[in-house]
């Protein structure tokens, strides 16, 4: 049976390639408004309670006043902003979180998908935590980089404007809204310190957990990853290559798959823990479409760019 979705937010960079993963599947239709009926408050009414799937790509407070005028117990809805992640009655959309997330997605009517930068850092640390490789009173930071589309239209017309710039830190009052999520999904009783940053590449990120330990570690660490996402479709996990570098190339290719990644010292007390994902696909749109496949009773791959 075919399942209508409506995506609030649709013209933006995540709600257009949420929609290109749906082109041409016959389980799912999609609601349009025109850019007239957009911005008429009835007609985003009237989608947003006769969809079977509402995905909502828009600010925090647009977000909540959306699920606000659903007015049925039908309609399930996927929130891609910040304004839900660590709020009550919603169910944190990383189905390889933990041996539970993936029913508790499928159960679920109300889904917030995961930040971007806070996929990388869990997919790395909620295993250790669970495994006590990593202590929940560990004080951890994590350092990202990603490619400009993640900041929305603002920041790509800025990087395709200002094409000087190599390099954005930003973050910089450590009061960022990803750190509440990283906090709660992973366990943790301190926040981690986050120091995120834009390079001049559309797509693409790497985030580094850096950890040390007084005994050897990396065995463990690298047999308690690869055991979690031993029956992942999408998360690999891999040790330290020959490899002298890690690149993020303005050429990638869209992908939803993510790939974590071990580097020790000889030691094996220093771990470099790496995730690579496409901020646009397992970080944001990819995501969309995995936790609607689950909560629509689907493949959780169909349509997905492996």
């Amino acid at each position: 049976m075919t399942q209508t979705v409506f995506i609030d937010g649709a013209a933006g960079t995540t709600g257009l390639e949420i929609a290109e993963r749906l082109a041409g599947r016959s389980e799912f239709s999609l609601v349009t408004l025109d850019e007239a009926r957009r911005k008429d408050a009835a007609a985003r009414r009237e989608a947003l309670n006769d969809a079977d799937f509402v995905i909502l790509c828009l600010p925090d407070a647009a977000a909540i006043e959306a699920v606000s005028m659903i007015a049925n117990t039908r309609t399930k809805v996927i929130d891609a902003s910040t304004a839900h992640r660590v709020a009550a009655g919603w169910t944190y959309g990383f189905p390889e979180l933990n041996a539970r997330q993936h029913a508790a997605v499928a159960a679920a009517a109300r889904v917030s998908n995961p930040g971007c930068y806070p996929t990388g850092f869990l997919a790395l640390i909620a295993p250790l935590v669970a495994a006590k490789i990593v202590a929940k009173d560990a004080r951890l930071s994590v350092n990202a980089v990603s490619g400009y589309s993640g900041g929305g239209k603002e920041l790509i017309a800025r990087f395709e404007t200002e094409t000087d710039i190599g390099f954005r830190s930003y973050g910089l009052s450590l009061g960022h809204k990803h750190v509440p999520e990283m906090q709660q999904g992973a366990g943790l009783s301190h926040p981690p310190l986050f120091t995120p940053a834009v390079v001049p590449v559309y797509r693409g990120m790497l985030v580094e957990v850096p950890l040390a330990f007084d005994a050897p570690a990396a065995d463990a660490a690298y047999e308690a990853l690869a055991a979690h996402y031993a029956g992942s479709q999408l998360v690999s996990v891999r040790r330290a290559g020959d490899e002298s570098e890690l690149l993020l190339r303005k050429g990638d290719t869209a992908t939803d798959a993510m790939e974590l990644m071990l580097y020790a010292s000889v030691d094996g007390t220093q771990l470099r823990l790496v995730a690579r994902l496409d901020n646009l696909g397992k970080g944001a749109s990819g995501a969309c479409v995995q936790n609607l496949n689950i909560m629509a009773g689907l493949p959780e791959t169909a349509g997905l760019r492996l």
